[in-house]
């Protein structure tokens, strides 16, 4: 199909798009005239201020002014709408930075070459652009970008620009219905890819970027003229399952051009626009007639534009990607896009052990736990809940129905079959933990001189993380955030006074974590009981929680091949302390392969999982999600479960 009749084919679903939401965009403007200035729903306005104020984007005195009485939506909009007036300095730096990394594309459509569209490099050596720009390898290997085709700070014309050429062949990767192509390219005369000279725009798989009324911004080459940028006074206005709308100023040769947020993150890969339609549907020319493709497109009379959203390609990508060296490339996206990147083997931890099909000790182990029933989910795949910390004593029966109540309550909000508990397998280290620490309650046993430096150390991680001051630094808090209660310099009551979760938890919670990671032969009498309790054969989907993440990752290093993983899923996780992922077994942050599609999910409440997010360090993470936990049960894992989005990611492994 010609990329005009393509072009057209995406404008006339955009505006069916437009159309079919009507009812949605009279909600909005309700919302927007009642006052509110991001009619966005709940969850979604609290997701965008939990990342700003993760992503440290806001001023710290706008935190300290928070109240506890201030219900979630109401201080989630403050938050967003501080970020949205307030702009450090570095907004300019930043947003030069990201233009350095868009160019402008020249191809021919019969004639002569010409600037016609808009891409952007994602990886040292990936461009992305539309599908409708480059339909087929042949055309995307007829063309070329041109970096740095900008007006100079005095108003003066480009003297130098530079050309990359798309190399197809290493990879091509399109899709035409969410009109996307990802291509590789050449490297220049020196050898070096585009992407070491100009940069390249990280793409994010994680929520929370933006909400309905945040300003976006287009950087693009509109009608094959110089780089300019559409900036604040724009408005993002729908979101669709695939696609986003707003009111951004932008012509036909903006195809391809990045959308940002006002943080710079890509949001999403500008398409089309959205045209005027009469009754008919007819699209409409700028005199209010019906358009004629003969008019051009700058005729069109233009009322929104569009977007492909960013975590959609992403996950597209991952389906489209067959071979091991386009997943290769695809790693060069970085952690952040959920498609994997090369693991970093870090020093001064462990080797990893060749993998063993049963418990490695002198002695068999004896099974601990509950077993699941073999034919259970059609015998496609076996469900494994790996529980955390503390559970000592308890009937591992009565846990996993405990779980299983959790999930079904989540897999019932997502539409999907619940799940009988005896066809869950519920192996139990509780009691084999707290014996190996030689103890009948862990949280009171003195930890070796080693163990204590390291609990310590996790403390202290997990404070700075949360924002503790250095020392000797005076910060007086009334609250930031809904959680933050009081503020104390000491490790353990700063994150206490942070998370709103008693001391008691937190102690209890990272002693032992450290009591695990600290003695060889305690996680091992772990791995040994663990594995002892797991189904004989796969594929498992494992679903581990607080400790029990730790052990999990681990556990994936001791599982022999007929035991493969077809998804994990990770919920109130300390993974993403270097404290803790240093000391892994598999040698540092990235998900050893023996693992399929991994899923985390965590709550900004839960001290335990403070070191999330962990699409910042690891590999090989699939997708990440916050979730709102109660302030009492932040760390729950029933209200973990019990979350649709947690439900759906298990949901949809077990078929």
């Amino acid at each position: 199909m010609p990329a005009d009749e393509l072009l057209v084919r995406q404008i006339n679903a955009a505006a069916e798009r437009y159309r079919a939401a009507g009812a949605d965009r009279g909600e909005i403007d309700r919302r927007r005239a009642a006052g509110s200035r991001f009619p966005d729903d709940d969850h979604r306005l609290q997701l965008r201020a939990a990342r700003l104020v993760e992503q440290h984007e806001v001023p710290g005195q706008v935190l300290l002014a928070t109240s506890p009485e201030e219900s979630a939506p109401r201080l989630a909009e403050r938050i967003i709408g501080v970020t949205n007036d307030l702009q450090s300095l570095n907004f300019l730096a930043r947003g030069l930075r990201a233009a350095a990394c868009v160019a402008r594309i020249w191809y021919s459509t019969g004639g002569p070459m010409q600037p016609q569209a808009t891409g952007f490099l994602v990886a040292p050596g990936l461009l992305l652009t539309n599908h409708h720009v480059f339909p087929d390898p042949a055309t995307a290997a007829g063309a070329f970008a041109e970096f740095g085709a900008e007006m100079g700070i005095d108003n003066d014309l480009p003297i130098h620009t530079t050309r990359f050429a798309p190399d197809p062949d290493t990879l091509f990767l399109t899709d035409e219905d969410l009109d996307f192509t990802l291509v590789a390219m050449r490297p220049g005369g020196d050898g070096r890819p585009p992407g070491q000279i100009f940069g390249h725009i990280r793409l994010i798989a994680a929520e929370g970027k933006l909400v309905v009324g945040d300003p976006v911004n287009v950087i693009g080459h509109p009608d094959g003229r110089l780089k300019e940028i559409a900036i604040r006074e724009n408005r993002f206005t729908q979101r669709f399952d695939e696609f986003l709308q707003y009111e951004t100023d932008t012509e036909p040769g903006n195809s391809g051009s990045p959308v940002f947020n006002d943080q710079w993150e890509a949001v999403g890969l500008h398409h089309s626009g959205v045209p005027a339609q009469d009754d008919s549907g007819a699209v409409l020319n700028l005199a209010g007639l019906p358009w004629q493709p003969e008019q051009g497109l700058a005729q069109i009379k233009w009322i929104a534009n569009e977007g492909v959203r960013i975590s959609v390609i992403l996950a597209r990508l991952g389906a489209l990607t067959t071979t091991d060296a386009q997943r290769a490339l695809l790693a060069t996206l970085g952690a952040g896009s959920g498609l994997g990147s090369t693991p970093t083997v870090r020093t001064g931890v462990p080797a990893p052990r060749s993998p063993v099909e049963a418990a490695s000790g002198a002695e068999a182990v004896a099974v601990a736990g509950a077993t699941g029933r073999p034919d259970a989910f059609g015998g496609r795949v076996r469900l494994v809940f790996l529980h955390g910390r503390s559970q000592q004593g308890h009937d591992p029966g009565e846990l996993r129905r405990g779980w299983a109540a959790g999930l079904n309550s989540g897999l019932t909000m997502a539409g999907l079959p619940t799940v009988d508990p005896e066809d869950v397998w519920f192996p139990f280290y509780g009691d084999r933990l707290v014996e190996v620490m030689e103890s009948a309650t862990a949280v009171e046993t003195p930890l070796s001189a080693s163990a204590q430096a390291l609990y310590e150390q996790l403390l202290d991680e997990a404070a700075r993380r949360a924002g503790m001051p250095a020392p000797g630094q005076v910060l007086v808090t009334e609250s930031i955030w809904d959680h933050v209660v009081g503020a104390v310099h000491e490790p353990l009551g700063w994150v206490a006074a942070h998370t709103g979760v008693d001391r008691l938890v937190i102690r209890a919670a990272f002693r032992d974590v450290a009591a695990y990671l600290d003695r060889d032969d305690t996680r091992e009498a772990v791995l040994d009981q663990v594995l002892a309790g797991l189904p004989g054969a796969g594929p498992l989907v494992l679903v581990a929680h607080s400790l029990g993440t730790v052990v999990a990752m681990d556990l994936l290093t001791r599982l022999g091949p007929q035991v493969p993983v077809a998804g994990l899923i990770t919920v109130g996780s300390p993974l993403g302390m270097d404290t803790v992922y240093s000391r892994l077994r598999g040698g540092g942050a990235h998900l050893p392969p023996i693992a399929g599609p991994w899923f985390n999910a965590w709550c900004p409440t839960d001290p335990v999982a403070i070191g999330c997010p962990l699409a910042d360090d690891w590999s090989g993470l699939g997708a990440e999600c916050t979730v709102a936990n109660p302030h009492d049960r932040a760390h729950d894992i029933g209200a973990y479960l019990a979350h649709r989005e947690v439900a759906t990611a298990i949901g949809r492994l077990l078929g």
